[in-house]
């Protein structure tokens, strides 16, 4: 199957390939056009980021997206004390832009066109229009240069701008629904019910159009526009205000001591773990390239050191190999709450359960129940939160609750590799096994109020992380044939556990007494 489906792709190539050529050099050719837009990055700075990149044998680009995220906390502290209003968005915007030139160089201008694009149509066209133009102009936009790296740089890991555009995707389509949202209100009659996925989203709701400045304050936000987390405009424009510090009439801002430090410290360790421990479980060969994720002598076999301590080993890695998101995304809690935007405000009912009470606004992870998580629902709410947050508000409530939609549009956002498909494709099967399990066994083996670390509890979290494990394989090899040879040496085991298991859980009876509600675990 793979050798033929390969067969295919090289013969559709050998068309496609020229044309595609054609477009990419006329699309660099317009670089010297956008070389005088590199104004907020001094020469001298560019070269010492290469002596050091040179120094500690990594590429300038990575040096200076890490130089940048921590950056961001000393900015943060001078934009906590910038004055409220047109000074703060103009702050932000020229900061956000100055990181991405300091980063991705000439690339910056791909952020700065779709953004404008969006802009356009949102003082032309109405929201009803936008609601769909919008998030299919970014989102395309999105597309393409995830087609232009893997055409250009296939299976590489080399920074570009793809990363940042992924983070402005999410932010123009975000608003877009917020200004639909906005005029439903407005034009829906007093008492007259609301639509449902606009009823959920109303605290997010923008009235009207922001004008240029603020726009731009908020889309290249500095402390986001690397890295993310993406959050709502009304977040950015309640701590860019000062509103959300308002208590009793009166400008009261909290102690930022806490919400700061814990996530750099967070972030610190998170990037100790992926630089001296990740690289002793490797994923693939580094001489060979080829998928060998095992440190063993010479060019072996895949699985020589068994299927069990195989496995084992690959669980290891995959879980040392997330370290790298908990770094970015900690590292960007920590600077956004250097100007308070993570702050909910004095007045609001804060989450119980919160790492931090009350500065939840910009946290992307919870690395506790992340990693304890005990069903796909919780894994996917607790990592990459924001994330999650945008493709329910936005895509999952607004496609009639289609779950098909909403992996395909996550899949849509990260690549075309196919190995993101293969991984999303098969969330749904793993879904339907915990609703089946949920259904059929958990009234068998727990009660109403366990809580998650009973014997059942953490049954389901072992078997929820294993199975998720063999699921993601794909997600980090990206190539079908690596993915494919990946899960066949796996033996499939995964797609047929969960199959038996669902045929069995088929025949079972389900609780007599389904009707009361029970505590899910």
């Amino acid at each position: 199957f793979v050798l033929a489906t390969q067969g295919n792709m090289e013969s559709l190539a050998e068309t496609v390939y020229p044309y595609v050529d054609r477009w990419i050099a006329a699309a660099y050719s317009l670089g010297v056009y956008v070389e005088p837009t590199l104004v907020l990055v001094p020469e001298a700075l560019k070269s010492k980021v290469s002596i050091v990149a040179d120094s500690v044998g990594m590429d300038a680009e990575t040096v200076a997206m890490v130089l940048g995220l921590f950056l961001c906390y000393p900015l943060g502290g001078i934009m906590s004390v910038v004055p409220v209003g047109a000074p703060k968005h103009l702050f932000s915007f020229l900061l956000g832009a100055f990181l991405l030139q300091f980063v991705l160089g000439v690339q910056w201008i791909h952020q700065l066109l779709s953004t404008m694009m969006c802009y356009f149509c949102f003082q032309v066209f109405s929201p009803s229009v936008n609601r769909y133009l919008v998030p299919a102009i970014a989102i395309s936009y999105c597309i393409v240069g995830h087609l232009h790296r893997q055409y250009i740089n296939y299976m590489g890991w080399d920074l570009d701008f793809t990363g940042p555009q992924m983070v402005v995707t999410i932010k123009l389509y975000s608003l877009a629904w917020n200004l639909y949202d906005g005029h439903v209100m407005r034009e829906s009659k007093k008492g007259q019910e609301l639509p449902r996925a606009t009823s959920r989203c109303k605290d997010f709701c923008v009235d009207e159009v922001p004008n240029l400045l603020n726009y731009l304050g908020y889309v290249f936000c500095f402390s986001t526009v690397l890295a993310g987390p993406s959050f709502e405009y009304s977040t950015y424009l309640a701590a860019a205000s000062g509103s959300n510090l308002m208590k009793g009439g009166k400008l009261v801002p909290p102690s930022r001591f806490k919400p700061v430090l814990v996530p750099l410290v967070q972030s610190l360790c998170a990037l100790v773990v992926y630089v001296a421990i990740c690289p002793n479980f490797p994923l693939t060969n580094t001489v060979s390239q080829k998928l060998r994720p095992y440190p063993l002598e010479g060019d072996t076999s895949l699985y020589t050191l068994g299927f069990w301590k195989g496995y084992a080993f690959l669980f290891i890695s995959l879980g040392f190999n997330r370290s790298k998101y908990y770094f970015a995304w900690k590292n960007a809690q920590g600077s956004c709450n250097t100007w308070y935007a993570g702050f909910e405000g004095h007045e609001k009912e804060y989450q119980k359960d919160a790492a931090i009470q009350g500065w939840e606004l910009t946290n992307n992870v919870d690395l506790w129940r992340c990693e304890t998580a005990s069903n796909v629902q919780m894994g996917t709410k607790f990592w990459n939160k924001k994330t999650a947050l945008w493709l329910n508000r936005y895509v999952y409530a607004r496609s009639g609750g289609s779950l098909a939609a909403t992996y395909f549009m996550s899949a849509f956002w990260h690549g075309f590799y196919p190995g993101y498909y293969m991984f999303f494709m098969s969330l749904p099967l793993l879904t339907m096994c915990e609703r089946f399990g949920r259904a059929k066994l958990s009234w068998r083996f727990s009660s109403p109020g366990d809580g998650r670390f009973t014997a059942w509890g953490c049954t389901t979290i072992v078997t929820t992380h294993l199975l998720l494990a063999y699921c993601s394989v794909p997600f980090v090899f990206l190539s079908l044939e690596w993915s494919w040879e990946a899960w066949r040496e796996l033996k499939f085991f995964g797609h047929s556990v969960m199959l038996v298991f669902i045929g069995i859980m088929s025949v079972l009876p389900s609780d007599p007494n389904r009707g009361g509600k029970k505590k899910k675990v």
